[in-house]
């Protein structure tokens, strides 16, 4: 199946985009989407083929783990343990260019239907940490709304590369790869840059990557 794309500008797309974004991605597609910081990968959490196809594109060690966007901090808590001196700092930089590594909790209740007993895990994340972030960008932000649940998603490259932050070379590396769905083209990002990582699972908080 040829790969779709979609245009947006600043952000800004039609509701008909998302609409279709948010059916890839929960029929277990993979989306290459801009971000707040640097093009992605975006795919179902709870999709274990459609993560395993993200560590295949990129050729990355399953060691390393996923992060995750969550659409709120609701859905973070949902996820991880949160304190409140924790809530304080999320607070303070949600949404934003920073992702957060907190400790999970063991059992991940249905996003969807907290109330109900069935339980969905997630895949590609660590067992006993995870790396959440809320993003500032318009598109996920509808995106994430629209699919009400966790999406992983991990710099658009080859594992140890730089991240492609041109929308041409993206197209050129990706483009053809039969395992990305849909690309969302916003064009060049300038002054790409990924997130910001701080661990806040020890008492002193700890940078891992500025």
């Amino acid at each position: 199946m040829q790969t779709k794309v979609i245009k947006i500008s600043n952000g800004k797309s039609k509701n008909k985009d998302i609409a279709l974004a948010s059916l890839i991605i929960k029929n277990g597609g993979l989306v290459i989407s801009p971000t707040d910081t640097v093009y992605g990968f975006l795919a179902d959490a709870q999709n274990k083929k459609a993560v395993e196809n993200i560590f295949k594109i990129k050729k990355r060690p399953k060691s390393k783990p996923l992060p995750i966007f969550v659409k709120n901090l609701k859905m973070a808590k949902q996820l991880a343990f949160i304190d409140d001196s924790q809530e304080k700092v999320l607070k303070r930089y949600w949404p934003g260019k920073y992702t957060f590594v907190l400790n999970s909790k063991p059992i991940f209740g249905s996003i969807r239907e907290p109330s109900k007993s069935q339980n969905s895990k997630l895949y590609g994340v660590g067992k006993k940490t995870i790396a959440l972030r809320i993003t500032r960008h318009k598109f996920l932000n509808d995106l994430l709304k629209k699919v009400n649940k966790p999406l992983v998603q991990t710099s658009v490259n080859i594992s140890s590369q730089n991240s492609l932050h041109k929308i041409g070379d993206i197209f050129a590396t990706f483009g053809k790869n039969k395992l990305i769905s849909l690309i969302i083209d916003a064009g060049d990002i300038k002054n790409a840059k990924p997130s910001k990582i701080i661990d806040l699972t020890t008492k002193e908080s700890r940078i891992l990557r500025i």
